[in-house]
């Protein structure tokens, strides 16, 4: 009995093909997408994490021109940080007083929610492979085993022999369902563990923003008493 790949595509029929090929195409369309995460979440982090140090001391002296300006450096273009800085800080700069606090505080709220959809690009694609991949595997294994009974027919006898080609196919066919799900499932999981760390770094920056701009208000009423 010959289980070589070769010879199992060789004995399948067209729909237990056709079966493998979407399932291929689904590991295909799920590793691009966690390649293509990977990426873009290391280098969103580590854009962050600089924009973070760089934009330390001009935020200390108060130099809310010189802070725009670096958040909409091109260096900085991935960094979730600056999208959410952007935000806050150029609603507040438009009023620097406690009503521009308000409007600061609704500007990084927004700019959150839509940093953290950006995040998400592409996580439906791994939830429903995930989910679906076992079953359309499962559609294969129907096939199989609807080929192996069609040869014992044919061949007039229930010789395993004759069969075992298409009781082969459609054991493969479940198990690279199931893999492809294993591989969907654990980039999932994994992608939502890193966004949720992501959202706390942003929650975190937003509240860091709000301190610095409530400090600077009563920097500004000090200095306006003092004269």
């Amino acid at each position: 009995m010959d289980l070589s790949p070769q010879h199992l595509w060789a004995v399948m029929g067209l729909p237990a093909k056709t079966i493998f090929a979407v399932l291929l195409v689904m590991l295909i369309w799920s590793s691009y997408v966690g390649i293509e995460r990977l990426v873009m979440f290391i280098r969103a982090r580590a854009q962050s994490r600089a924009l973070a140090e760089a934009i330390a001391k001009p935020l200390a002296s108060g130099d809310m021109d010189a802070s725009l300006k670096l958040v909409g450096a091109d260096e900085y273009k991935l960094a979730y940080l600056g999208a959410i800085v952007k935000a806050g800080l150029g609603e507040y700069r438009a009023r620097p007083d406690r009503h521009g606090i308000e409007s600061a505080k609704r500007g990084l709220e927004r700019m959150a929610m839509n940093e953290a959809a950006a995040l998400r690009k592409g996580m439906n694609i791994l939830a429903t492979t995930g989910s679906t991949a076992p079953f359309v595997g499962l559609v294969g294994t129907i096939f199989g085993i609807i080929n192996a009974f069609s040869k014992m027919s044919s061949e007039g006898g229930a010789d395993l022999t004759a069969i075992s080609g298409g009781i082969a196919e459609a054991l493969v066919s479940t198990a690279f369902g199931i893999a492809v799900a294993i591989v969907a499932i654990w980039l999932y999981n994994y992608f939502n563990a890193v966004i949720d760390d992501i959202s706390k770094d942003m929650t975190t920056s937003i509240g860091e923003l709000v301190d610095w701009a409530e400090k600077d208000v009563l920097r500004r009423s000090e200095s306006q008493a003092a004269k």
